[in-house]
């Protein structure tokens, strides 16, 4: 009987250290894995060291706020949208990717927008896109923008030169003053009229080519 036990209370305690071993062993498994298909709802891309460098997110779990991400809060005010985020080696976020798309009572209103950020501030370079519907007007801007931080909040953001398609169907190169007001402009108008226009700090034109 005593033997008998014995041999039990061996085996059960190999047959624990074996499970606790193939268990740590599948944890610690190295090398890429492969999938054929996945479904997450938020990826954070991490360092050793656990500094979150980008997240990958669905609408739910953006963080606008509620969430601090490498021991600094996130933006309040922020909506919610399915995208990413990219964060520095410091931990700070210095730009993203996020998209939308839905229709509404007026038809829909869908958008997309990649931007990068200066250190520890807000975007200074910007690639949009927006598309919305007004009654039975359709409007759609693309433009590539290059933004004057003057603090570290998108209300002290000021675009100063613009590369794309305006909402009156205009495509050229727009720049600005340093309050975002209009100084020239070579495009080409929805009449497939090209012009070159220069402005006043009132907004007035002074000079056009070719001469109207």
């Amino acid at each position: 009987m005593n033997r008998e036990l014995i041999f039990l209370r061996t085996f059960a305690v190999a047959t624990v250290i074996g499970m606790v071993g193939l268990t740590s062993l599948a944890f610690k498994t190295s090398g890429n894995q492969k999938f054929s298909e996945i479904d997450v709802e938020r990826i954070n891309v991490v360092e050793k060291d656990g500094t979150v460098k980008m997240i990958i997110t669905n609408v739910d779990r953006f963080p606008n706020g509620k969430d601090n991400i490498n021991g600094r809060p996130t933006n309040e005010t922020r909506k919610k949208r399915s995208g990413m985020l990219f964060f520095n080696e410091d931990g700070i976020e210095c730009g993203g990717f996020i998209y939308d798309g839905q229709k509404n009572e007026n038809g829909h209103s869908s958008g997309l927008s990649l931007t990068y950020d200066q250190y520890d501030g807000d975007q200074v370079m910007q690639l949009i896109t927006q598309d919305h519907m007004e009654g039975d007007k359709r409007f759609v801007t693309s433009n590539l923008v290059f933004n004057d931080q003057t603090g570290k909040t998108s209300s002290q953001m000021v675009p100063r030169m613009m590369l794309g398609k305006t909402g009156s169907g205009s495509n050229g190169l727009f720049i600005l003053a340093d309050d975002g007001s209009p100084r020239a402009m070579f495009y080409v108008d929805k009449e497939n009229n090209a012009k070159l226009d220069f402005y006043d700090e009132k907004g007035n034109v002074i000079s056009s080519f070719p001469e109207k």
